[in-house]
């Protein structure tokens, strides 16, 4: 749902971005000459939690092209249809340390990395359809289930893109060359131009963002667009390699996985809480929006979305314990059950045991509370409800609330 006008989140987001329009506004990306049209004063922000709530500020509702915000959301899809080792053949996993254009290729002839041009074109060209027109309408029906609505490409970008896009059809032949392109090099760009040109909002970009925050599934239409481990490596290459030469301080300044185009829009994400999309046009010498960098530096800083950010009180799934003379100890567990949460329980758990006050009491575990329990943690938890059976404490799971 949109959240409604003066929300406080909605307050807090238009103020950062008039903060960010004190800093270097950048210059607008001419190389594509579409793009030179950009209005250079357009700027917005928008977050998407994994709630579905949408809060925005700003001109979030301006139509500009993915450029290179479209290749984790490729990646993933080709993840999700070859597998790791499958794709990983023909592109590395690596910082390049150099620009997004750069000829960066490995010891075996790969691309460093999809967030790359050289990698996302050879990305690009393993997408399962038997002809480019085919591959095309995948790639733009997973990156709409993404953003949840259908998306169009921009006709006049495309165009612009092509005729001026030598660079990318030559890494294309490079890669082909090396043996790790799956299409004749012009078509591989083609379809990498196209992607590139559909047309997104700054919500559209932070629904995008929610959805790999998400585990995978759009928040806001509750479907599952990729499953939660393509979600997760998809964030992490976003987090080593997404904001190109600058993706090392990236790391230490803003700390959240990321992707940025030369449209000017950034897609950031705090895996499991939300997606944020920011926009404006001028790009820094990274070819990274200026602005948009600048408000996003500004929400790690002041909300603490860093991802090493220390939590204020440590994680615990433990609600409250209850003794009872006749009925026992009983746990009462909360929240999402992880393995941190379930690693607490254990250690509770545990303590409980050895206490000779409490020798002989049955143990009921109360996991009615829990919203979701992962594999890693019921196993976990299984584990302890066997060493306490093991130790003759008569043990009692009161299931999930489903």
């Amino acid at each position: 749902m949109t959240s409604s006008d003066g929300n406080p989140v909605d307050r807090a987001l238009a103020q950062v971005l008039a903060r960010a329009a004190n800093a270097y506004p950048g210059v607008v990306a001419d190389y594509i000459p579409e793009l030179a049209s950009a209005d250079p004063a357009s700027a917005a922000i928008a977050l998407t939690s994994t709630s579905g709530h949408l809060y925005a500020a700003g001109d979030h509702d301006v139509a500009f092209t993915l450029q290179s915000i479209s290749k984790p959301f490729v990646y993933s899809l080709v993840l999700g249809q070859l597998g790791v080792d499958r794709l990983h053949e023909h592109v590395g996993f690596e910082p390049s340390g150099e620009p997004f254009n750069a000829i960066s290729l490995d010891d075996a002839g790969r691309p460093a990395n999809p967030m790359i041009n050289a990698g996302a074109i050879v990305t690009s060209a393993l997408v399962d359809g038997a002809d480019e027109a085919e591959r095309f309408e995948s790639i733009r029906a997973t990156l709409s289930a993404f953003a949840g609505r259908t998306l169009e490409m921009d006709e006049r970008v495309y165009a612009s893109e092509a005729a001026t896009g030598e660079r990318n059809r030559a890494l294309a032949h490079l890669a082909r060359a090396a043996g790790n392109l799956a299409r004749h090099p012009d078509d591989a760009a083609d379809g990498y131009f196209r992607q590139c040109a559909l047309l997104v909002t700054t919500t559209d970009v932070s629904v995008m963002g929610a959805t790999l925050a998400n585990g995978g599934v759009n928040p806001v239409t509750g479907m599952e667009v990729v499953a939660p481990s393509v979600a997760r490596r998809t964030l992490s290459l976003m987090a080593s390699c997404g904001m190109y030469d600058h993706a090392g301080e990236w790391a230490y300044r803003v700390g959240m996985p990321a992707k940025s185009g030369v449209s000017g829009g950034i897609v950031a994400v705090k895996p499991g809480q939300f997606g944020i999309g920011v926009y404006s046009p001028g790009l820094d010498a990274a070819g990274n929006s200026s602005r948009g960098v600048a408000a996003l530096t500004l929400l790690a800083d002041e909300f603490g979305l860093h991802l090493l950010e220390h939590p204020a009180t440590p994680a615990t799934s433990v609600d409250r314990l209850i003794h009872d003379p006749v009925e026992g100890i009983t746990v009462v567990l909360r929240g999402e059950l992880a393995f941190t949460g379930v690693e607490h329980v254990a250690f509770e758990i545990a303590r409980l045991l050895t206490d000779n006050d409490l020798a002989g009491s049955a143990l009921t575990l109360d996991t009615s509370s829990v919203t979701r329990i992962t594999p890693a943690a019921e196993r976990l938890l299984d584990a302890v409800v066997a060493q306490a059976r093991a130790r003759g404490r008569s043990v009692t799971v009161v299931p999930l609330d489903r």
